[in-house]
């Protein structure tokens, strides 16, 4: 599939209903509301990798239940389809240029200080890579470019959903400074969505972008 394919006219194409953004944000606060009785306190004896990965465990648990009532269609409705290799590799190189870059120009995010010391002790490297790196992205790309996507683009066009899924996506990042670094690679994640239909261009560009990110800090700035 070429770049600048954009096949939401394909009889594949399903939008995600505006129930099931619903159930997403329903199922979250129960689960999230459970964690929080169940295991209590003891959250924070598990430590910043432990409380960041309950946290994506319950979002992406939060995702299936929401996505689980459409069955066969949950995934063209996400964007979980193949994808040409041109927009992959152009997503992950222009993903590492436009990282470095903002990385350069932008300000200091606090807030990722102690993220950025968690990666550098050799016991925790791994499980950050695999947890930031990997399952981080794949959740967030299936929240902001799957479901709030879907079901933007299904009411008010692609657009419309590239810029208000970008914008989301950075002010989940909540610090400002984040949010700034945040919002070009989000725009660049959502161009990726809306050029190819597909989830897959967009998630590579992250994953390649977060496990970039936690060997920069654990072999670079370290």
């Amino acid at each position: 599939m070429a770049l600048g394919d954009n096949p939401l006219m394909y009889n594949s194409y399903r939008p995600v209903p505006g129930w099931a953004l619903l159930l997403f944000l329903a199922a979250l606060a129960v689960f999230g509301v459970a964690l929080r009785l169940f295991v209590g306190p003891d959250l924070m004896e598990l430590g910043m990798l432990g409380i960041l990965g309950a946290f994506y465990a319950v979002m992406l648990c939060a995702v299936v239940v929401s996505i689980a009532p459409l069955r066969t269609a949950a995934f063209p409705a996400l964007g979980v389809r193949g994808a040409g290799w041109k927009p992959v590799v152009f997503g992950a190189i222009g993903t590492l240029v436009l990282s470095v870059a903002v990385s350069k120009i932008g300000p200091e995010v606090k807030g990722m200080q102690a993220v950025e010391e968690l990666v550098r002790e050799p016991r925790a490297f791994l499980s950050s890579l695999l947890l930031l790196g990997l399952l981080a992205p794949v959740v967030e790309e299936l929240i902001f470019r799957g479901l709030l996507y879907g079901w933007i683009a299904g009411r008010w066009g692609t657009i419309p959903a590239w810029l208000v899924s970008s914008i989301a996506f950075a002010i989940a990042h909540y610090e400002p400074a984040h949010i700034l670094l945040v919002l070009p690679l989000g725009l660049l994640f959502g161009y990726l969505r809306r050029r190819t239909d597909s989830l897959l261009p967009s998630t590579v560009a992250h994953i390649v972008n977060n496990s970039f990110a936690v060997l920069a800090a654990a072999y670079v700035d370290g």
